[in-house]
């Protein structure tokens, strides 16, 4: 799909990626084998080469850059081929932009590939949020989180300042974002706001309509 291409290279572009855009398998290969690329969004039905044969052929190049498939294909099977090769993450279109750029951004620190640092510990003024054990801390009391609310948590560190996207921020936790996820969501923010009470510079705020952002003052 040519136009969704152009238009997810110049969105990827305006976030500060540099990105660069290939029109077919073939191209997209001959350029992997001249340039390093931190990650590749690999649509599966492309002329030429399609994108699980790619993914093939990137593999014997380089076993370690992360591949993303972008695809109308929704069936099980199709998901699990992809999965068989390597993939970091799977989506299915329609898909929103500021859903594709969350999974990115995932897959970026979870791997520490690029140029984005992997956060264990992230600090939230006096509070020590430990990601990988899921704790709070803030001076001698401890808060053991439950696994969706150090999920979401991180989430929210990871776009300090920015707006986390609510549809994004489910299907990457919950995966889906159904009425009930959504609800379930919601109890688990307000979990977080007030475990985080405890340092008044720190705040989860709604953004009605987009999601939720973590500022802190």
């Amino acid at each position: 799909d040519t136009n969704l291409g152009q238009i997810l290279s110049e969105y990827l572009i305006m976030k500060g990626y540099q990105s660069f855009l290939f029109r077919d398998g073939e191209e997209g290969l001959a350029a992997f084998k001249t340039q390093p690329f931190d990650c590749c969004l690999l649509d599966v039905m492309m002329p030429k080469m399609d994108g699980y044969t790619l993914a093939k052929e990137i593999r014997k190049i380089n076993s370690q850059v992360p591949f993303l498939f972008l695809t109308a294909k929704s069936m099980k099977e199709d998901k699990l081929n992809g999965f068989k090769l390597g993939a970091e993450d799977y989506i299915t279109k329609p898909f929103s932009m500021e859903e594709l750029l969350m999974r990115l951004n995932v897959i970026f620190r979870r791997g520490n590939r690029a140029e984005i640092d992997k956060v264990d510990v992230f600090t939230l003024g006096k509070i020590k949020f430990d990601n990988k054990n899921q704790v709070l801390t803030y001076k001698d009391n401890t808060t053991k989180l439950t696994s969706k609310e150090a999920a979401l948590l991180n989430l929210l560190c990871q776009n300090l300042d920015s707006t986390l996207d609510r549809r994004a921020a489910l299907k990457i936790i919950w995966g889906d974002d159904s009425y009930f996820n959504a609800r379930s969501m919601d109890v688990y923010i307000a979990k977080l706001r007030k475990h985080l009470k405890l340092e008044p510079s720190i705040k989860i705020i709604t953004i009605h309509g987009q999601g939720f952002r973590l500022v802190q003052d």
